[in-house]
């Protein structure tokens, strides 16, 4: 496997326990009653914290592709940047329950491999664009 494809696939990893994070939480006990009231864990939900939710769930799902896209050079500084500000995302926004602190975990844990390679990452000499 390439390591463009392995850090591609991380983060699909990546993507689908935040996604699954996010999907058991609903069924935590209390949790759909508050959405209802626009308000969650004392925060307000309104569209411009949706939007800026949406904005830090999109750079884990351009990665998957711009890890692929972009010139070696170019995707070694996207990812290691997408790594810093999806750990500070997914430890800033996230809650203490076990389901939560499970798969965050393993968020984390795939992020910082991701920042291991491609801190390692160097394009070889012929590479276009390096």
């Amino acid at each position: 496997m390439t390591l463009p494809a392995k850090i591609s696939t991380l983060w699909v990893v990546v993507m689908l326990n935040m996604i699954f994070a996010d999907i058991l939480s609903l069924f935590y006990p209390g949790t759909v009653a508050q959405l209802t009231t626009g308000t969650i864990e004392g925060v307000t939900i309104t569209p411009m914290f949706l939007l800026v939710a949406a904005v830090f769930i999109e750079i884990a799902i351009l990665m998957i592709f711009l890890t692929h896209a972009l010139a070696p050079r170019a995707a070694r500084v996207a990812n290691l940047a997408a790594v810093v500000v999806t750990i500070l995302f997914v430890v800033g926004g996230g809650s203490l329950s076990p389901h939560y602190v499970l798969l965050a975990s393993v968020e984390v844990l795939a992020l910082l491999y991701i920042g291991w390679l491609a801190w390692g990452w160097r394009p070889a000499p012929d590479a276009a664009f390096a």
